[in-house]
């Protein structure tokens, strides 16, 4: 079946999430629809929508100067098997001692290495990012250390590959939430595939607002892998629910937006330890003040 596609930009959250409603009565109706923040600073809103059908391109071009928008650029997708190209495409990732593969390489996993599963047709997470690799490197750095963290949570888990790669190394409990009730589900399926049922602990859950998280903390570990507006917003929530002398591992941050989130960040308590960039993208490895 085909799958056609048409996208805009405009400025601001509110016009672009009432363009977004307004693709919803088109005929034909969208199968699905996005609205998303460029993150690169500049104000501008994506909106898009996927179509089984060639779209009314007469009537997107009426929306978008309704909406104050650009024009729609309008594609066919061609037909692909993506899981297959995604597991053909799609090598290991080795990030220090952390090995990250499917279950079509399984028989590549070097030894030594701290394996970890991860199906790359399921979502975020597969190691091949920037901020994935990043984060990875980043417990790699506080593990070379001889730092050892008893009590972790991963915000934001996606698949779970940060939280199953800390409960490797440290045998004890980690949380893995996220916002996304699909997130959530492919997170427990990673999390069993790898043997970590009795460690890692999955749960639905915005940031910290969750009774387990909040029974659990103080953590002495959290990532964060998100964007930077979620984590700017979670500072102070961050700041509660680290130990002094805890660390707090955070990526999704774009390279330039990364001096904002480390200002935000010091004035919530937390210190600097490092910040390296992978590609488009920044890992802050910051330590909150005792």
């Amino acid at each position: 079946m085909p799958t056609f596609t048409a996208f805009t930009t405009l400025v601001g959250q509110e016009p672009a999430e009432a363009l977004g409603e307004a693709l919803e009565a088109l005929d034909p109706a969208p199968t699905g629809i996005g609205v998303f923040e460029v993150e690169d600073g500049s104000g501008l809103w994506e909106v898009g929508g996927y179509f089984t059908e060639p779209p009314d391109e007469i009537a997107l071009a009426l929306l978008a100067k309704a909406h104050g928008a650009g024009d729609f650029s309008v594609s066919e997708l061609p037909e692909t098997d993506w899981v297959a190209h995604v597991k053909r495409t799609l090598s290991p990732v080795e990030a220090g001692r952390f090995f990250v593969y499917g279950s079509h390489d399984a028989e590549r996993v070097p030894a030594g290495k701290v394996a970890l599963r991860i199906e790359a047709a399921m979502a975020f997470g597969t190691g091949h990012h920037g901020t994935t690799l990043g984060c990875l490197t980043a417990l790699d750095g506080l593990i070379s250390q001889g730092l050892i963290k008893r009590n972790i949570a991963d915000i934001g888990c996606g698949t779970a590959v940060l939280a199953m790669a800390a409960a490797k190394v440290w045998p004890r409990p980690v949380i893995a939430s996220d916002i996304d009730a699909v997130a959530v589900d492919v997170a427990r399926a990673n999390v069993e595939a790898n043997g970590l049922s009795d460690s890692v602990h999955t749960i639905e859950a915005a940031g910290f607002d969750h009774p387990d998280i909040a029974a659990a903390a103080p953590f002495d570990l959290v990532f964060a892998n998100i964007l930077k507006g979620p984590l700017l917003a979670l500072a102070p929530d961050m700041a509660a629910h680290i130990a002094p002398g805890g660390h707090a591992i955070l990526s999704g941050i774009l390279n330039p937006q990364a001096d904002e989130v480390v200002a935000t960040y010091r004035k919530n308590g937390f210190s600097l330890e490092s910040c390296a960039e992978y590609g488009d993208w920044t890992t802050l490895v910051l330590s909150r003040k005792p």
